[in-house]
């Protein structure tokens, strides 16, 4: 089962969108609900960052029987530290975002936490990928 979205930068009343569509659907192919928590958290701020940084980004979400694959591609400023955004509170988030309850500098550190595989590419000033394994 594949999920393929179009995700919007700066539309945050969409964030959220995706992960909310493949909870469904992780909840109909009754998985345990530790595993459907770890994935909905993990794309759920994946979703934002791409909100929140970039112009635009694709999420395509690929279920398999024992596990989930999330690859978010985002066309947006690249990550100029990886190290860095992995720290827990380190944020790039602009005033406008963090006024709205985002950019707090959990996004990544909470995606490492609730994944099983997460790997970051990134390219200042074309954009970032994440490929994010939760398995089953």
């Amino acid at each position: 089962m594949t999920f393929t979205y179009e995700i919007e930068g700066g539309n945050f009343s969409r964030a959220g969108t995706a992960s909310s569509d493949i909870k469904k659907a992780l909840k109909q192919l009754d998985l345990d609900y530790t595993i459907i928590k770890r994935v909905v958290v993990s794309l759920y701020e994946a979703e934002v960052n791409i909100v929140a940084h970039a112009r635009r980004g694709t999420l395509t979400a690929d279920i398999d029987p024992d596990r989930i694959v999330m690859v978010l591609d985002d066309q947006g400023p690249g990550i100029p530290d990886i190290d860095a955004a992995m720290t827990a509170g380190f944020s790039t988030a602009s005033s406008r975002v963090r006024e709205m309850g985002f950019g707090a500098g959990m996004g990544l550190p909470n995606i490492k936490k609730n994944a099983d595989s997460l790997n970051i590419q990134s390219t200042v000033g074309v954009g970032t990928r994440l490929e994010i394994v939760v398995n089953f």
